[in-house]
């Protein structure tokens, strides 16, 4: 590829670099290039790097969106489906203006903030998945939840499909439960807490 092709006339500076969406393409097919182990333990290793970095840096934030997309996983991936989209959009979004002139301002923390949120919350709910998997072993602790996790998103990398699959469901339900925390934080310190009314008085 000669250097001419990653820029594209536009506007009256006349050339706008497209190098962005060269990287952009280029990463996806090296993914696509991929053996079928060589995405499972590509997909192994970064959900359990992933998971271990995000529950120790979110130690609160984290272990309650994993429990409140568990106890109400529906109410999550509704919630999540719509807020996936538009997370998604803001990231193509800033991929797309990153080579323009003003792109340096808006896009790229379009893509850092946005990439980094829906990669965090789409790995705290593969977490979840994986200790509701867990539990169902007898063994529901958040550790057990990584490792299961981990295994699921590496089986998953046996198949393309499969693996836009249990990411896609894994981000709507993470992201949903995420918004859910968010939302329930205003109302209590603590989502779990529960406010009691006072006793009614005479």
């Amino acid at each position: 590829m000669r250097p001419v092709d990653l820029y594209g006339v536009g506007g009256p500076g006349g050339l706008e670099p497209n190098a962005p969406l060269a990287i952009t393409g280029i990463g996806l097919e090296t993914y696509q290039a991929l053996s079928q182990l060589e995405r499972a333990g590509l997909q192994f290793a970064a959900v359990l790097l992933a998971g271990t970095v995000v529950l120790g840096l979110l130690q609160r934030y984290g272990p309650g969106t994993v429990t409140k997309a568990r106890r109400s996983p529906v109410i999550s991936i509704c919630i999540g489906l719509p807020s996936l989209f538009v997370l998604g959009g803001l990231v193509s979004t800033g991929v797309l203006i990153t080579g323009t002139s003003f792109g340096t301002f808006f896009g790229i923390p379009l893509v850092v903030l946005g990439g980094t949120a829906l990669s965090t919350l789409t790995v705290l709910g593969l977490v979840a998945t994986g200790r509701s998997i867990a539990a169902r072993l007898g063994c529901d602790r958040l550790w057990t939840g990584v490792l299961v996790a981990s295994l699921l998103a590496g089986v998953a990398g046996l198949s393309l499909a499969a693996s836009l699959v249990v990411f896609s469901l894994a981000g709507a339900l993470g992201v949903g439960a995420g918004v859910r925390v968010i939302m329930a934080t205003g109302g209590a310190s603590n989502p779990d807490e529960r406010t009691v009314p006072p006793a009614n008085k005479i």
